[in-house]
C-alpha cells in the first residue's frame, strides 16, 4: 500500500485537473477531463478516461499532421499555388482526431468546407489532399474537386454551401437505420450555419424518425468574422435542438471529445436517435486564407489561447508528465511528420493537370457516351471518356 500511496499523484496540464494512477509495469494512465454540460439528459460521458501509451502517439502524430498540412496548405495560397477558397482547421485538430477515435466501422461523416484534415484522417494521404489543392493529378479527385469538395470512402465531403451538410447527414443516417447498422452518420458544421433553418429542419425528422445522426457544432467563436455573441441570440449550441438531447464538450481537450463522441455512439446505437454535440473550440486563422482574422480580434487574444488553450501542446505537457512519452519520441514524430509532409508538397506543386477532356467526365453513372453541351449553344462535344478512371487509363496514370 505504501508504494502505491507513493505512486498515486495528482497534477494540473492546460489547466485541467490531472490524476495518475501509474504503477511500474503499467502503460495506461487515468486522466480526469472537464464535465460535459447536459441538455435532456439525465447523465453523461464519464469524466475519468484512461490512455494507453499506443493510440498516446498516434493522436498526438494525427494532430501534428493535420497542423503541419494545414500550415503548408496555408503557405502555398500565399504563393498563389492554391486558388479560390481555403479553409483552415488550424487550431481544431483535437475535434477531428478525438471524434475519429471513437468512430467503428462503416460510421460516416459529413462537414462544412473545413475538410482537409477530415479526407486525411479517413482515408486519403497527405499528398492526395495537398495535391488537391494545388489542382494536380494526384490529388483526391484527381484536381477536380479542390480545397472544398474531397470525398473518402464513408466520407461524404467538404460542404461549400452554409448548412447543407445538416440534411444531407440526417439522410445518411436514415440509410443507416434502413439497413439496420450499428453505425452513426457524425454531420459536423459551425457556430455561423446552427442558425440555418435546415437545421431545424434535418432535427426534427431525425428525432421523428429516431436516426442515428450526431449533429455536431464546431463552435470556433466566429461565424466568418462575426462573434457568436453578434449573431445567435443563444450561444448554447448544445441546447439548440430543443427536443433532442444535447451535450457541450471542451473541444481543446482530445480525450474529452473522444470519450464524449464514445458515449453519444453508444446513445445512437441503443435506438434513442438523434443526438446534437457542441465542441467549444477556436480557429487560429481566419474565417479562409482571404481573411487575416485580425479585423474582428486581437493577436494577443489569439495568442493566448496557442499559450494556454492549444489542443496539441497541452497534450503533449500531458503525456510527457504522466510517462506515456517522452521529449525524444515526440521529437521523433515531429521529424517523421514533416519529413511526409514535405515530400507531399513536392508532389503537389509539380505534378501535371488533367487535359482538357477531363471537363467532360463523370458526368452521368452507367449511361453510353452522352452528347454535352460546349461553351455556346450551338457546340456539342461527345464524351471522349466518361469517367476520370477511363482518362486516367488512357494517359497512363491509372
Amino acid at each position: 500500500m505504501a508504494l502505491f500511496a507513493r505512486q498515486l499523484q495528482s497534477l494540473t496540464a492546460s489547466g485541467i485537473r490531472t490524476q495518475q494512477v501509474r504503477l511500474a509495469s503499467s502503460t495506461e494512465v487515468s486522466f480526469h477531463t472537464k464535465p460535459c454540460k447536459l441538455h435532456k439528459l439525465d447523465s453523461g460521458p464519464n469524466t475519468s478516461v484512461t490512455l494507453n501509451k499506443e493510440d498516446a502517439l498516434k493522436y498526438y502524430r494525427d494532430m501534428q499532421v493535420i497542423r503541419r498540412m494545414e500550415s503548408a496548405a496555408g503557405n502555398l495560397y500565399k504563393e498563389k499555388k492554391i486558388r479560390g477558397f481555403c479553409h483552415l482547421y488550424s487550431g481544431q485538430e483535437a475535434c477531428a482526431v478525438g471524434m475519429k477515435a471513437a468512430m467503428t466501422e462503416g460510421d460516416a461523416v459529413i462537414t462544412a468546407y473545413r475538410c482537409h484534415g477530415w479526407t486525411w484522417l479517413l482515408g486519403a494521404t497527405v499528398t492526395e489532399v495537398l495535391a488537391e489543392l494545388t489542382g494536380r493529378i494526384a490529388g483526391n479527385v484527381h484536381g477536380k474537386g479542390g480545397s472544398m469538395h474531397m470525398y473518402t470512402k464513408n466520407f461524404y465531403g467538404g460542404n461549400g454551401i452554409v448548412g447543407a451538410q445538416q440534411p444531407l447527414g440526417a439522410g445518411v443516417a436514415l440509410a443507416m437505420k434502413y439497413r439496420e447498422q450499428k453505425n452513426v452518420c457524425v454531420t459536423l458544421y459551425g457556430d455561423g450555419a446552427a442558425n440555418q433553418g435546415q437545421l431545424f429542419e434535418a432535427t426534427n425528422m431525425a428525432k421523428l424518425w429516431d436516426l442515428p445522426v450526431l449533429f455536431v457544432c464546431e463552435n470556433n467563436g466566429f461565424g466568418m468574422g462575426t462573434a457568436v455573441e453578434r449573431s445567435s441570440a443563444s450561444t448554447e449550441y448544445y441546447t439548440r435542438g430543443d427536443y433532442v438531447p444535447g451535450i457541450w464538450v471542451d473541444g481543446m481537450d482530445i480525450l474529452a471529445v473522444r470519450e464524449a463522441t464514445k458515449w453519444a455512439k453508444e446513445y445512437c446505437d441503443s435506438g434513442k436517435g438523434p443526438l446534437m454535440m457542441e465542441m467549444a473550440t477556436y480557429r487560429y486563422h481566419g474565417h479562409s486564407m482571404s481573411d487575416p482574422g485580425t479585423s474582428y480580434r486581437t493577436r494577443d487574444e489569439i495568442q493566448e489561447v496557442r499559450k494556454t488553450r492549444d489542443p496539441i501542446t497541452g497534450f503533449k505537457d500531458r503525456i510527457i508528465t504522466s510517462s506515456l512519452a517522452t521529449e525524444e519520441e515526440l521529437k521523433a514524430i515531429d521529424k517523421e511528420v514533416r519529413k511526409e509532409v514535405d515530400e507531399a508538397l513536392k508532389i503537389a506543386t509539380s505534378d501535371g493537370v488533367l487535359p482538357p477532356e477531363a471537363l467532360f467526365t463523370d458526368i452521368y453513372h452507367n449511361t453510353p457516351a452522352q452528347e454535352i453541351r460546349g461553351a455556346t449553344i450551338d457546340e456539342t462535344i461527345v464524351q471522349p471518356y466518361k469517367t476520370s478512371a477511363d482518362l486516367l487509363k488512357a494517359i497512363g496514370r491509372a
